[in-house]
């Protein structure tokens, strides 16, 4: 294990009988970094982190937490001797305690002047300095959410563990708070993993993110390579928008996919060789690719538009009936039924084998299965 990791799972399952909640997690988190496990409801990370916190026992593998191991089959060390601080879901605070007897519940052993310190310190830093006296339920919500924070980080615990922390929230204040609490635990040096559903906030908050699919972890990678350098298939269909389409490898640098040409080195990042060989791929088209362009001779007609603000996201039909999304700033209002021109910009295009070609990446037994080849940025469209 490196030096300055603070949780290592080495091929960690946990099971009831034949059946696994999750199977052989191998990851690492470093000292200091944010972790995430994101996934959709039952893909099993709320069960990691019990597992982490000592609430569930695995069955199979060994957790560490700072080096030392706290976790296998044969020995589950009991969560208080793990060092390891939670937030809840529903930040759990003692209604008949006040603000500042929260954030101090975990310090009671110390002295009462370093206690109080300590209170201080972590009020300034969650922004609550006057409210110290106050009542939860004198609080917003996203107030309770960061004396929750402050509450688990008092005892300056070696990992912090968060479940669903910004689920109650509604969306514009779960973006905000997420990076309010992503600059608070930087600012306290913390080691932290938390668990969502919800990529916007896992991309707000993490260093790095594990994809969690059917008890599997599908990718441990940093948002930008989850985003731009997919593992597989379900990774890069579930990070994003986007749709695939159908295209024709023409040689080892260019991809035909009918409404335009993609050029590029095709290089598999495999152990399988270069995706040439294959003729037939499917490519991922983001809606940042596809790029509206008055002047250019190829034409999609709108279908489908989310106005969003600054940009609207508008569903396409190309000329030979597909359908692609493009990402459009918002004064470029066009009409459903209305042409617009497009080309492609695409710096990372992600290529997989097609569908039927054998096992898609990500599907049942693709395990160990190449890895999406990936282009250079395209030169633009070729209109057929």
């Amino acid at each position: 294990m490196p030096m300055d990791a603070v949780l290592r799972f080495d091929r960690v399952s946990h099971c009831y009988g034949d059946v696994c909640v999750f199977d052989q997690l191998s990851f690492t988190l470093a000292r200091g970094q944010i972790g995430c496990l994101l996934g959709a409801s039952g893909s099993g990370k709320t069960t990691v982190l019990r597992c982490i916190a000592g609430f569930e026992p695995i069955t199979e593998g060994s957790i560490h937490i700072n080096g030392v191991e706290v976790a296998r089959r044969e020995r589950q060390a009991p969560p208080e001797k793990r060092q390891v601080g939670m937030v809840f879901q529903d930040y759990a605070l003692f209604p008949h305690l006040s603000v500042a007897a929260n954030i101090g519940f975990g310090l009671r052993s110390l002295a009462r002047a370093v206690r109080t310190r300590r209170v201080d310190e972590l009020l300034e830093v969650i922004g609550l300095q006057r409210s110290g006296s106050a009542y939860p339920h004198e609080l917003s919500g996203g107030q309770q959410q960061r004396v929750a924070l402050a509450r688990a980080l008092a005892p300056k615990p070696e990992l912090l563990l968060l479940d669903e922390p910004f689920s109650n929230l509604d969306v514009e204040m779960r973006e905000r708070l997420g990076q309010e609490v992503r600059d608070i635990l930087k600012q306290q040096g913390t080691t932290a993993i938390l668990v969502t559903h919800d990529q916007i906030e896992a991309f707000a908050v993490a260093d790095e993110i594990g994809i969690l699919h059917r008890g599997h972890l599908a990718q441990w990678d940093t948002p930008y390579n989850l985003y731009h350098r997919p593992a597989d298939r379900f990774v890069a269909d579930f990070i994003g928008k986007g749709v695939f389409v159908p295209g024709v490898v023409l040689d080892d640098h260019r991809i035909d996919i009918g409404f335009g040409t993609l050029t590029g080195r095709l290089a598999s990042g495999s152990d399988e060789g270069d995706v040439a060989p294959v003729r037939e791929v499917d490519v991922l088209l983001r809606p940042d690719d596809i790029v509206h362009d008055d002047a250019s001779p190829l034409k999609a007609r709108v279908v489908h538009k989310a106005f969003r603000g600054a940009d609207i996201l508008y569903t396409l039909t190309l000329p030979d009936g597909r359908q692609a999304l493009s990402v459009v700033p918002s004064h470029h209002n066009h009409a459903l039924g209305e042409e617009i021109g497009i080309r492609i910009e695409a710096d990372h295009v992600i290529v997989f084998r097609r569908e039927g070609d054998g096992p898609a990446p990500g599907s049942d037994g693709a395990r160990g299965l190449p890895q999406p080849a990936r282009t250079q940025r395209s030169s633009g469209p070729v209109p057929n």
